[in-house]
């Protein structure tokens, strides 16, 4: 559809849509014409909501985990629970949310806030590294748990964090890696082979 067919209003959230990764142009024009077609009040909250977000929303000065404007540190940190003597590292404060659904961490995180990518532009000095290293001597960590992807880019990040951590004594550990259940062996991309060769148990 050009743009130019349709009302500029439309046309100007059809591109506001297309902003967003992995909106392409067809699913933008779903969404901002379902948004006209729909109840009024829908666009009304998603543009309350999004205007919001913000001013409700901020990164937590000590793990950089996503937390409510108000709170001194988030919940995930303060939470007597939690042993503040584990952390896990990960990429981004969504990567949080899959562990905790696991319900088997009770450990404390620390968000990197991405990955060491040079293509893109991100250096380790992008990263919430030194303040990884400064939390492993003020919470006398004994183990940090390295939970990024396992890309190209998570294994260069976690290499690096070991690096920095090397006259730490601190247990390092890495989230184990291995072929999911149900892949045929020639679907699995060769980083997943290669871990699952690395990760091989006793039968």
């Amino acid at each position: 559809m050009s743009l130019s067919a349709i009302p500029r209003s439309l046309a100007a959230v059809i591109e506001a849509f297309g902003q967003l990764p992995g909106v392409g142009p067809r699913t933008a024009e779903r969404y901002a014409y379902y948004l006209l077609r729909a109840d009024k009040l829908k666009s009304t909250r998603l543009a309350e909501e999004l205007d919001r977000l913000h001013a409700q929303v901020t990164y937590c000065p000590r793990t950089f985990a996503l937390m409510e404007v108000g709170q001194k540190v988030s919940s995930l940190y303060s939470d007597p629970k939690r042993n503040k003597k584990m952390v896990a590292v990960v990429a981004d404060p969504f990567d949080i949310i899959a562990l905790e659904k696991t319900n088997g961490f009770l450990g404390t995180y620390h968000v990197l806030g991405g990955l060491v990518s040079p293509i893109d532009g991100i250096g380790p000095e992008q990263l919430h590294i030194k303040e990884l290293v400064k939390r492993i001597d003020e919470d006398r960590v004994e183990e940090v748990i390295l939970a990024t992807n396992a890309s190209v880019e998570g294994e260069s990040t976690a290499l690096l964090i070991t690096q920095q951590l090397g006259d730490k004594a601190v247990k390092i550990t890495r989230l184990a890696r291995g072929l999911p259940i149900g892949i045929d062996l020639e679907y699995a991309d060769q980083i997943t082979l290669t871990h699952a060769l690395e990760g091989r148990q006793i039968f």
